[in-house]
């Protein structure tokens, strides 16, 4: 069984890959503030890809009652969430420091495009942490009480 990341989620990570690449572009600090986003958000999205978001793919067939020994590998995904959660909240604290240098620059050099990318970034910080994250938790272990 593929455990895959909910497409509106990847979608919305591919727009926000793709506004801060533009970002990127831009001159001035604003530029060199995005890079600095750029740097620390990069290494933070791949984990999400890799194991805290695909279990939330399973939500519709857990939600229809449908369980299914196949699941049984997406509770290693959110063991590792969890074990690392403290991690991951830490990069978000990294990653919003570095969003509000990014904020002040583009502010005050005009750049919008850059200022609403670092404010939807940070809305979806908190999404995660308030939403996704503990979903994806308490997937792993409503699967570890249904498979035993």
């Amino acid at each position: 069984m593929e455990f895959k990341t909910p497409t509106a989620l990847h979608t919305e990570h591919e727009e926000l890959h793709k506004m801060l690449k533009h970002a990127t572009e831009l001159p001035g600090k604003t530029g060199e503030a995005a890079k600095v986003v750029a740097k620390v958000l990069h290494p933070h999205f791949i984990k999400e890809e890799e194991y805290a978001l695909p279990p939330l793919g399973l939500l519709p067939m857990l939600a229809d009652g449908k369980i299914v020994p196949e699941m049984k590998p997406v509770i290693a995904m959110t063991d590792k969430l969890k074990s690392e959660l403290p991690e991951m909240l830490a990069e978000h604290k990294q990653i919003d420091e570095a969003l509000q240098e990014l904020l002040k620059v583009s502010k005050a050099e005009n750049h919008p495009e850059a200022t609403l990318f670092a404010e939807q970034l940070m809305e979806h910080a908190k999404m995660e942490e308030v939403v996704s994250y503990p979903t994806a938790i308490l997937i792993g272990e409503y699967l570890k009480l249904k498979l035993k």
